[in-house]
């Protein structure tokens, strides 16, 4: 058997990603520093070796007479060796700068003996990059006004790539040294971010089985917020769940208790009973508890189920037809035994019949109480029609008219009205209402077209 490992806590995984970003993120911005510092420090250079051959330029232009000496007699150029010294500084290495003066025949006037002899180019003009005895060279090479002669200064670039290091290596070692400090500082950082989240745990796990308050969400963080409006959306569901659990229980419980006492007297009307007829009148009587038991156990268990459902289970095209052949199935034999005749109209011209989509088991449910109720507060001999129109459709009987008292207090549960011969839970329109609601429709009732019976309306808002 797999034991799971236990899930990393948010506070462990925050602090593993901002140690390995900030690595990633400090290392690009060395790379963007390194190519920033590179190009600082070779425009650097590049001002300096101008300067530098500018300056070997101007000297030979005051020293024009000794601009045609020889190679073997050119003496050592003070002016290139005091200008060489402040472009490199005190820790300069001299081989690593070379310069090289050409007269207009291609003869070698001026060279540093402790650099790299640089190639002479006649046309060339600036910067040039270099391969010089395997080692990278900058030259920039300087043409006299009239052509007298061609000077070259370069440098190689490895005491370029030196100072970037250099200057690399001193952004990288504090930042070494501080990253202890900054591990500390981050994983503090980190917790006392989480404090309202362990907070807001502490609270929860003190809380009893039935404190369902909603959590105080006016001083949490604006991440927790709609965590905090998620939850106490819950509570607000569970709280009302739990209502009507317990309401319901006691509603059942109130209602069962008087049909069970009066099978109880009938079953001992019955073990009792010596004469025939008396003891045929309890039985019929103890059945008739028991149907008005089965009927109401029936009736709490499908509003259990429609209670405790808040969204539809399936939805799909609603076929009318077959959901009224089997409501008036259903319905058929209390209608014979009363005496009523059941019809249903539907649209005229072949037009469809209130378009809906929904779950058909639940409809039917609706349609069977509704259909029930009419037939049972219909007088006897009377009639009960169903009628579709294109929106919605209405039940119609011919009973007396209803109070308006009697109106308002339809649907609610275990209620019968006064007079009611038939036996029924009252929960009928409490059952039909709530499925009404999970499909988006409306159930009205209203006095029929010339006063008497009562219309049951289906409709959408």
């Amino acid at each position: 058997m797999t034991v799971p490992r236990p899930a990393m806590s948010l506070q462990r995984r925050l602090l593993i990603y901002l140690l390995l970003c900030a690595p990633l993120v400090w290392g690009a911005a060395l790379l963007v520093s390194a190519n920033r510092a590179r190009q600082e420090v070779n425009e650097l250079f590049d001002t300096e070796i101008i300067r530098l051959a500018r300056q070997v330029q101007a000297t030979l232009v005051g020293t024009g007479a000794r601009a045609t000496l020889p190679p073997a007699a050119a003496p050592e150029p003070p002016a290139t060796s005091t200008a060489a010294a402040p472009v490199l500084g005190s820790e300069a290495d001299l081989r690593d700068l070379s310069i090289a003066v050409w007269n207009a025949a291609g003869e070698l006037l001026v060279v540093d003996r402790e650099g790299v002899q640089l190639p002479r180019r006649a046309d060339a003009t600036g910067f040039v990059d270099l391969t010089l005895e395997g080692d990278a060279w900058r030259v920039y090479y300087l043409q006299s006004p009239r052509g007298e002669w061609l000077v070259a200064a370069g440098q190689h670039m490895d005491e370029r790539e030196e100072l970037v290091r250099n200057l690399l290596a001193s952004q990288l070692l504090p930042w070494l040294l501080v990253l202890p400090v900054l591990m500390v500082a981050m994983a503090w950082a980190v917790r006392q971010a989480l404090a309202p989240l362990r907070s807001l745990t502490a609270e929860l796990g003190s809380r009893g089985a039935e404190d369902l308050q909603p959590v105080p969400a006016s001083h949490a963080p604006a991440e927790l917020q709609p965590l905090l409006a998620a939850m106490n959306g819950l509570f607000r569901r569970i709280e009302d769940t739990l209502a009507r659990e317990r309401r319901f229980t006691a509603d059942a419980a109130h209602e069962l208790r008087t049909p069970l006492a009066v099978l109880r007297a009938q079953w001992d009307v019955v073990r009792g009973a010596a004469d025939p007829a008396e003891r045929r009148q309890a039985e019929a009587r103890l059945s008739a508890g028991l149907d008005r038991i089965d009927r109401l156990v029936t009736q709490m268990l499908a509003l259990s189920r429609v209670e405790a459902t808040e969204h539809l289970p399936r939805s799909s095209a609603v076929d009318w037809p077959a959901i009224v052949t089997q409501v008036m199935n259903d319905v058929l034999a209390l209608a014979e035994r009363r005496r009523i005749d059941l019809g249903c109209e539907w649209p005229l011209d072949g037009a469809p019949p209130f378009a809906l989509h929904g779950d058909t088991d639940l409809l039917a449910v609706l349609l069977r109480n509704l259909m029930d109720n009419a037939v049972r507060h219909a007088p006897e001999g009377s009639a009960v029609t169903l009628r579709f129109g294109a929106t919605g459709l209405a039940i119609e009987n011919g009973g007396p008219p209803m109070t308006a008292e009697a109106m308002s207090r339809l649907g609610e549960r275990f209620h019968r009205t006064d007079g009611q011969a038939e036996s029924g839970s009252g929960l009928g329109v409490s059952i039909a209402q709530r499925i009404a609601a999970l499909h988006g429709l409306r159930l009205r009732y209203r006095a029929g077209p010339d006063g008497r019976g009562v219309v049951a309306e289906l409709s959408r808002p």
